[in-house]
């Protein structure tokens, strides 16, 4: 993925004028919360990579984002992100890594574990810069529907229901974040044709490796559908893919749709 648009390029150009870290710049802009990581330990020269490219990923979702509230008469509050390793405290109270990248309503922020890329590209092959962009954009599409009030309208139902039905409930929430994940991709795209070839292909890559029932063979060797919660391999990438060909996004998609 080429780091290009707006912002993102001034900011750039500053650090290289001025000799100075991007991230630092960023960091200025509200765009991170609480210091390079969470508890202030020292990053590694990878970690630092990680970093910067997360940061700059999210400044692109607020570019894309406040556009696309502009359209609907409304106003986007960006959300802050923090980065962390090993463990961590929200809003939604502790996290420990084995949770990874998370969004949390209560204070609004991303909550990013930078050994969940590590772990990506080990674990679960599913290498690349934009596959991290994917599983960024995924979070920040978290943040979205909470703006909208769908994740509230969600949660609130899932009271009422058993806990197979919420299950249910939860894999659509989950697969309409992917949906405005790849909305995102297409209108970085299109505004700055920043992606190169092979990027869909990795962010395709990351939502086939984090599907339910992939994880679920690879943790017990067989699949519980019951027990979903983010929604199979193929229905994270098809519904990724539907945001970025260009399906029109309505906040009832996923959950008015009978086929997933």
């Amino acid at each position: 993925m080429k780091l290009s648009g707006g912002g993102i390029i001034l900011l750039l150009i500053l650090a290289v004028v001025f000799k100075v870290n991007p991230l630092s710049l960023l960091e200025q802009t509200g765009g991170l919360e609480g210091g390079p990581v969470d508890g202030g330990a020292p990053l590694t020269e990878e970690q630092q990579r990680l970093a910067d490219f997360a940061s700059i990923i999210l400044a692109s979702t607020e570019d894309v984002w406040t556009s696309e509230f502009e359209k609907m008469g409304l106003q986007y509050e960006k959300p802050s992100m923090v980065l962390f390793t090993g463990s961590t405290r929200s809003g939604c109270g502790f996290a420990s890594s084995q949770v990874g990248p998370f969004y949390c309503p209560a204070d609004s922020n991303v909550y990013l574990d930078l050994s969940f890329f590590d772990e990506m590209s080990r674990r679960f092959r599913a290498p690349g810069d934009f596959a991290q962009a994917y599983v960024i954009a995924h979070e920040v599409g978290h943040h979205v529907q909470n703006l909208l009030g769908i994740s509230s309208q969600v949660h609130r139902a899932q009271q009422r229901v058993g806990e197979v039905e919420g299950n249910q409930l939860s894999v659509r929430l989950e697969l309409q974040a992917d949906f405005l994940a790849g909305m995102w991709a297409r209108h970085e795209q299109e505004r700055f044709g920043s992606l190169e070839e092979g990027d869909i292909e990795e962010a395709l890559r990351a939502a086939n490796a984090i599907g339910d029932d992939t994880l679920q063979k690879q943790a017990q060797g067989h699949v519980v559908p019951d027990a979903f919660t983010h929604g199979t391999s193929e229905q994270r990438m098809r519904w990724f893919m539907k945001g970025f060909k260009g399906e029109t996004f309505d906040p009832e998609n996923t959950f008015n749709a009978r086929d997933l």
